[in-house]
C-alpha cells in the first residue's frame, strides 16, 4: 500500500489503517449489488414488480420504524452504562444479525403483509446495533449528539430522490444530514425532549426517512420473489443488517479519528487514500 504523504506525519500506522478500512466500508458496493447477489436476479427488475400500493406501505413502515428508534433515543439519554467507561467493549454484531434473520423469516413467510410489524422490529434491532458499534468506538451514548449520530446513519446508507445519478461519497452523505442534526439537537437543548414532534425533529426523520426508504425498497424488491421462503428472508435480512453495521463502523471509526486529529486533517486524509488496493 502507498499511502498519501499528507498522512505520514501525523497519523499512527493503526490509525491509518483504520481510516482506510472505514472508507472501505462506507463506499464498498451499494445495498443493490449485494441483495442482487443474493437473490441472483437483478434489482432493478424486481424493483418494478413491487405492487404500486406497496410504496405507501413502505412509506408509512419506515416512519413509524424511524420513530419507533428516536422514541427509544430520547428514552435513554443521560444513563450511562458503568462498564462501558473502563474500555469499550466489542459490538454484538452477530447477535442482532441472528435477531433481524428470524423477523426476515417471517416477512419471507408472508410477504407485504408482515411488513408493517417486521420493519419497526428489524429497524429497531439495526438501531440497536449501530448504537452498539457507536459504544465500542467511544461515543458516549448518553449524549444527544451521539443518538442523532446513530440515527443518521439509516440515512447514510443509500441516496434520496433528491439526489443526482452521480456517486455520492461519504462526506457529502454526512453533511446532507449535518444541518438537520445541528438543528435538532440544539432545539431538544433548549426546549427539553418534549419537543420531540417538534419541526426540526421532523426536519431530521424526513431526511433520513428520504433515504432509508429507498433501501427498505430494495430489501423489500428482493423479498418479492414468488414463494421466496423463509431460509432467503432470513438471508436477506441479515445483509441488511451487515449492510448498515459496516457503514456505523465506518462512520463511527472516522468521528473517533476526528475527535483525536481533527475533522479537517481527517477529512483531507481519507480523500487521498485508495479503498481498491484493500480489496
Amino acid at each position: 500500500m502507498q499511502p498519501s504523504s499528507l498522512a505520514a506525519p501525523f497519523l499512527s500506522e493503526q490509525d491509518l489503517n483504520a481510516l482506510r478500512r472505514a472508507k472501505h466500508q462506507l463506499e464498498s458496493p451499494a445495498l443493490t449489488m449485494k441483495l442482487a447477489s443474493i437473490v441472483g436476479a437483478p434489482l432493478e427488475k424486481l424493483l418494478s414488480r413491487v405492487p404500486a400500493f406497496a410504496n405507501a406501505k413502505i412509506t408509512d413502515a419506515t416512519e413509524l420504524a424511524l420513530r419507533k428508534c428516536l422514541s427509544i433515543a430520547l428514552r435513554t439519554l443521560g444513563r450511562r452504562d458503568a462498564s462501558s467507561l473502563i474500555a469499550p467493549d466489542r459490538p454484538s454484531n452477530l447477535l442482532h444479525k441472528l435477531a433481524v434473520a428470524t423477523t426476515g423469516a417471517a416477512g419471507g413467510a408472508f410477504g407485504l403483509l408482515a411488513l408493517p410489524v417486521e420493519l419497526p422490529v428489524t429497524t429497531t434491532l439495526m438501531f440497536r446495533s449501530i448504537c452498539d458499534v457507536a459504544r465500542s468506538e467511544g461515543e458516549d451514548l448518553s449524549s444527544l449528539e451521539a443518538q442523532l449520530q446513530c440515527l443518521t446513519v439509516l440515512g447514510m446508507g443509500g441516496t434520496s430522490s433528491e439526489d443526482d445519478d452521480a456517486e455520492l461519497g461519504y462526506f457529502f452523505m454526512r453533511g446532507a444530514l449535518a444541518q438537520a442534526v445541528s438543528k435538532a439537537s440544539s432545539e431538544i437543548t433548549t426546549k427539553g425532549f418534549s419537543t420531540h414532534g417538534s419541526a426540526a425533529l421532523l426536519r431530521l426523520l424526513n431526511a433520513i426517512a428520504a433515504r432509508f426508504s429507498v433501501q427498505v425498497s430494495e430489501q423489500i424488491a428482493a423479498k418479492s420473489i414468488p414463494a421466496i421462503g423463509a431460509v432467503l428472508g432470513a438471508t436477506v435480512n441479515t445483509v441488511f443488517m451487515d449492510h448498515f453495521q459496516q457503514v456505523a463502523h465506518g462512520h463511527f471509526t472516522v468521528r473517533r479519528l476526528e475527535r483525536q486529529y481533527g475533522q479537517a486533517a481527517i477529512e483531507a486524509v481519507y480523500r487521498t487514500l485508495d479503498i481498491a488496493l484493500d480489496g
